[in-house]
């Protein structure tokens, strides 16, 4: 190998090396934009055509970097998601209430997502309830190998507190918690998930306490250490 070609060679590798960061920084932008336009349309109105137009490049540089609509789509709910805090990320003194303490937590401060995080939240549904099911499966692959809420590890917190039962398998108490609990905080939400519960008769605050009381109830009966025989 002759010394400029070992230099040519050399050069390529640092030119591709320097590119990384502005490729990152690229995709990174695309994302932040699909984000909003995703929460705001939909994910079957927003266009990728509308994203490239926004951001003024080319629709084929997004499809280079992500190959489809689906694809994006799964980069944007991956970084909604990861926004939110875990399960474990309260307060010292709500900690220290234990399991049950920190889901009342989470429910009665569910409302803060749509005052200040309403585009991840949004796009957030929109993975949990509109997507197909070849992007859910990917959706639901990348929550159970990542885990960004921290949901094993809370209901280990809970077992070790000995206030979950023994006798069932973490992962039977982690899906359980994922549909009853997610459930519960759309219906807070999303008036089209609503099905009257917390409107029926006005959002009263008092209303909404109660039935977040309920719901504690009924998990402790299901899941909880001290539920009656």
């Amino acid at each position: 190998m002759t010394e400029n070609t070992s230099s040519v060679r050399s050069s390529a590798r640092g030119t591709r090396n320097a590119l990384r960061p502005q490729t990152e920084r690229k995709r990174a932008r695309i994302v932040d934009v699909a984000m909003r336009l995703f929460a705001e349309q939909g994910y079957h109105d927003a266009r990728v055509g509308d994203i490239a137009a926004e951001l003024g490049i080319a629709k084929g540089s997004i499809f280079h970097h992500f190959g489809s609509k689906e694809a994006l789509f799964l980069e944007v709910y991956k970084k909604a998601t990861r926004s939110f805090a875990a399960y474990l990320d309260v307060p010292s003194e709500v900690r220290e209430g234990g399991f049950f303490e920190i889901l009342r937590y989470w429910l009665v401060h569910t409302e803060h997502m749509v005052r200040e995080d309403w585009i991840p939240y949004r796009v957030q549904l929109l993975g949990n309830y509109g997507a197909n099911l070849t992007l859910k499966r990917e959706i639901n692959r990348f929550l159970v190998a990542e885990d960004p809420f921290g949901r094993v590890a809370f209901v280990r917190f809970g077992l070790e507190r000995s206030e979950l039962r023994d006798d069932l398998d973490v992962e039977t108490i982690v899906s359980f918690l994922d549909w009853v609990v997610e459930r519960f905080q759309d219906a807070l939400l999303a008036e089209e998930l609503d099905p009257g519960l917390f409107r029926r008769h006005g959002a009263a605050v008092e209303r909404k306490e109660a039935r977040i009381n309920q719901f504690l109830e009924v998990l402790r009966r299901a899941v909880g250490a001290d539920r009656p025989v």
